[in-house]
């Protein structure tokens, strides 16, 4: 379903659930056949809370699992979404030969399994996603395409799983979309329990600070993404975590980032813009 004039995946300012029912900027049709399957597949459940073994449990890392793919998903979306309304054009189905509409099922299915590697190690799990995600892709995305399709569409998801990390490039839109979602999920709960074990590092501290995230239809640019900041620790998650994953995304044109320090008394940074 497309909508008349370019609205945002949902009504809420942040995006920060992907409702079906909503009017879209772009072909949702087979979006929303796959992703309520994806969401309900036990094998995908099972990866998703057994990731955060390893990054929480034995690490004491921030979370990894279920929630953070869930609001890493929302934010791909809406992220999505607000870039096709503002007439960006993505390459990595069309120079496969597939359709519009699988645009968006790469985006969901590659934020939903770039993290799977962790069940292997918190190090370089960007690398151990590729081989689950391909063995899990062969098995679910037959119920939906052909052989061909098949092969191209775990094609550009295996990319773009692996180009989140900021070691390797995203060669195509949907992958930078990926990649910029994923330090997208960047507010004070992303820290809480590394926080309550006693970690006082600047990762953590800096997602202390920030207290929202919202995504919205630019001026100039497809995408504003507005940070609410508490204290000025927040400035470490825009201008080195943020920042970071925006370089080399293919997206560092079609997104403005604003991060705003809303509290009185601590105005050693009061705005920061990328």
């Amino acid at each position: 379903m497309r909508s008349t004039g370019g609205r945002p995946v949902s009504d809420d300012s942040g995006g920060r659930k992907y409702d079906p029912d909503a009017a879209h900027a772009f072909p949702d049709e087979r979006l929303n056949e796959v992703l309520p399957v994806l969401l309900d597949d036990p094998e995908v459940t099972t990866y998703l809370e057994a990731q955060n073994v390893n990054a929480v449990t034995r690490k004491g890392y921030n979370d990894h699992g279920p929630k953070h793919i869930e609001i890493v998903r929302n934010r791909a979306l809406r992220l999505y979404d607000l870039l096709k309304a503002g007439g960006c054009e993505f390459n990595g189905a069309r120079q496969q030969g597939l359709a519009e509409g699988d645009e968006a099922v790469i985006v969901a299915l590659a934020a939903t399994l770039h993290d799977i590697g962790h069940v292997v190690h918190r190090d370089e799990h960007a690398y151990y996603s590729i081989p689950l995600a391909a063995d899990l892709l062969d098995r679910f995305l037959p119920q939906f395409y052909g052989t061909e399709e098949v092969v191209r569409m775990k094609a550009e998801t295996l990319h773009a799983i692996l180009t989140h990390h900021t070691e390797e490039d995203p060669l195509t839109m949907e992958a930078g979309v990926i990649r910029v979602a994923d330090a997208l999920d960047m507010e004070r709960g992303r820290s809480r329990i590394p926080y309550e074990k006693g970690g006082r590092g600047i990762n953590t501290l800096s997602s202390q600070a920030i207290n929202d995230v919202a995504l919205k239809p630019g001026d100039g640019k497809p995408v504003l993404v507005e940070i609410e900041m508490v204290n000025a620790a927040g400035v470490y998650q825009v201008d080195n975590l943020l920042k970071a994953k925006l370089e080399h995304s293919m997206l560092e044109d079609q997104i403005r980032i604003v991060a705003v320090n809303t509290k009185a008394d601590d105005q050693l940074v009061e705005r920061i813009e990328l």
